[in-house]
């Protein structure tokens, strides 16, 4: 890995009904302060809409905020339109309510990581710093 060529750009996304987006906002402004730049896409976002948000932002990563219990159906609907669009290389995190059992599950389809409730925002910019690839210079 090279050194970047600018701050990591991340895109948060509220997927599908849930209408609950304080968590996401606490993370987007934390991804934010330190010194990553975020997109923050709203609520009641479609996965089209989320990766055509990520491509067109020329997003490094896409963390998701899941409370609805849907995290199966759209997290595979994310990473399959990645992989459509040939888009693979925007790695893709999130965080809810999601059962432990699930999350096995989530990372065999290529969710990069899940934090749960209790997961602190140091540790999530911790590791977005060390998993999202970042553009080396020319």
């Amino acid at each position: 890995m090279g050194v970047a060529a600018g701050p990591i750009r991340v895109v948060v996304a509220k997927p599908g009904l849930d209408g609950h987006d304080r968590g996401a906002k606490v993370i987007a402004r934390a991804l934010r302060d330190a010194g990553m730049e975020v997109i923050y896409t709203g609520l009641h976002q479609t996965p089209e809409q989320i990766v055509d948000t990520a491509i067109q932002e020329d997003a490094d990563a896409i963390g998701l905020s899941i409370l609805s219990g849907a995290h199966n159906t759209l997290f595979a609907a994310v990473i399959d339109l990645l992989k459509e669009r040939d888009a693979e290389d925007i790695l893709v995190f999130g965080g809810g309510i999601i059962p432990e059992a699930d999350i096995p599950l989530l990372k065999e389809k290529g969710v990069a990581e899940i934090f749960t409730p209790g997961a602190t925002t140091a540790s999530i910019v911790d590791w977005v710093r060390a998993n999202v690839r970042q553009p080396a210079e020319a």
